[in-house]
């Protein structure tokens, strides 16, 4: 094998169907395992992501994005819920490893319902890749009104929809994609208590949209592009290193 090459046989899901029972195809198109990654670990960081602070990753599955922010994050502030235990122990054993996480000390909740992170420290961020996009309304109001609880007062949540005239029946409807006006966002968002804004950050198929809670520096984000170039001058700013 030369260098930089995969290990013969590694099977990576590619060329499968999103929601095959493969680890990556079952979270999504698997040819953009990596790309989605990368793009959801820059937003944050962008948005001003520490290792210092908790993460929520709703519907963690096979730690697509798992596996960048539990090595990035301070021991023990990455919480990742998922109703597929399967996944997670997938990811563990192919994409992170057993003594990343002894060593990190990631926390998992097997469950879909915002209930079970009653009691937990507030999070900074939360984070729902590609829920949104397969979930009826009812399930978008629900976890609406969790992150509002779930969030320190400066916190926000990141989650992905597709922009549409849909109105989708209430449930869960993966793999199966749906669509949501941007109104319907921010009247839940302002019925859940807290605020939207929808960004401009490339993603292959759906829109990226952050709902703040009350203390999120929203003028910072309106003042102008969202880029790393002004996220770092303002940590610069605050004395940060």
């Amino acid at each position: 094998m030369k260098r930089g090459e995969n290990p013969e046989g590694e099977d990576l899901g590619r060329g499968r169907t999103p929601g095959d029972r493969h680890y990556r195809a079952y979270v999504g198109h698997p040819d953009d395992f990596d790309l989605i990654a990368a793009s959801t670990f820059s937003l944050l960081a962008t948005l001003g992501l520490r290792q210092s602070h908790r993460l929520l990753d709703i519907g963690c599955g096979s730690l697509r994005c798992g596996r960048l922010f539990i090595p990035y994050l301070n021991r023990g502030g990455y919480t990742g819920i998922e109703p597929e235990r399967w996944l997670v122990e997938e990811g563990i054993a192919r994409e992170v490893g057993a003594d990343l996480v002894r060593a990190k000390q990631p926390h998992f909740e097997f469950g879909s319902e915002p209930r079970q992170l009653e009691g937990f420290a507030p999070f900074d961020f939360a984070l729902a890749q590609s829920i949104f996009t397969h979930a009826g309304p009812d399930i978008v109001r629900g976890w609406l009104v969790g992150c509002k609880k779930a969030l320190a007062p400066h916190g926000a949540l990141l989650a992905t929809f597709i922009e549409g005239d849909g109105a989708p029946a209430d449930g869960w409807h993966y793999p199966d994609c749906i669509e949501y006006p941007v109104e319907f966002l921010e009247r839940e968002a302002q019925r859940a208590g807290l605020e939207l804004r929808t960004l401009d950050w490339k993603h292959p198929r759906q829109r990226w949209a952050l709902f703040g809670n009350e203390g999120f520096d929203f003028a910072w984000l309106d003042a102008g592009a969202l880029t790393w170039n002004r996220a770092f001058a303002r940590e610069a700013g605050r004395g940060g290193t």
